[in-house]
């Protein structure tokens, strides 16, 4: 979505140091349109998210952290399977049928898409931020007790750098957060009071403070 969603990952630990961080894997690019308005639907969204905090999960799990029913999860957790998504772990049946993420990450770009993919792409992204966007306004709205009364963060600035910088300072702000990941997964290396955090960044060209001095982006032939 011009960005990553992160599933489930495994660390590596070395016997009395600290876990051994895996390197970043390469994401799911998602192309095939059909895969794309697959998931372009709150509740799949939501049960795809869950998995990059839960290793595996069954319809009824899923239906109790998302207030949806066990029929309901159990259907859109099908579906997220027949397009790629997901996977059984295998063991139980039914509902209580466990499944797991299939990608640990999964990625999505309206450029050098084909037309039926960049439309499916654009539905997809827009979907996604006004997700992304929501919680941000909510958490920043929510009255939170001590010690998380003034955990929401937020700040703004403008940086000129060039395309590779740009994707560097991506790259870098992910290799922070992937010192914590092995947390996700374990729970014994949780410190007391953790709370799933989410961050969110975005980085794109001001081409309106650019000035005359900037190079524009061309909107049409010319």
């Amino acid at each position: 979505m011009g960005s990553e969603q992160d599933a489930p990952q495994t660390p590596q630990t070395r016997a009395g140091l600290d876990p051994v961080q895996p390197e970043r894997p390469e994401p799911l690019q998602l192309t095939d349109p059909k895969a794309m308005r697959a998931l372009a639907h709150p509740v799949r969204l939501a049960l795809l998210e869950l998995f990059s905090v839960h290793e595996t999960l069954t319809a009824t799990q899923a239906s109790e952290l998302l207030g949806e029913s066990p029929a309901n999860c159990a259907f859109h957790l099908r579906t997220l399977a027949k397009y790629g998504y997901l996977q059984e772990a295998g063991g139980g049946r039914g509902r209580q049928r466990p499944w797991t993420a299939a990608h640990q990450m999964v990625s999505i770009s309206i450029a050098d898409q084909e037309p039926q993919a960049e439309v499916a792409a654009r539905l997809l992204t827009k979907l996604w931020l006004e997700r992304i966007l929501d919680r941000i306004r909510r958490a920043h709205e929510s009255t939170l007790h001590a010690p998380w009364d003034h955990a929401p963060q937020s700040s703004t600035r403008v940086s000129y750098l060039t395309v590779d910088e740009t994707a560097q300072v991506a790259r870098e702000i992910n290799q922070i957060l992937d010192r914590f990941d092995n947390r996700r997964r374990d729970p014994s290396l949780r410190p007391a009071g953790a709370l799933p955090v989410e961050y969110s960044f975005f980085g794109y060209p001001r081409t309106d403070l650019a000035g005359s001095g900037g190079h524009r982006v061309r909107s049409g032939p010319g």
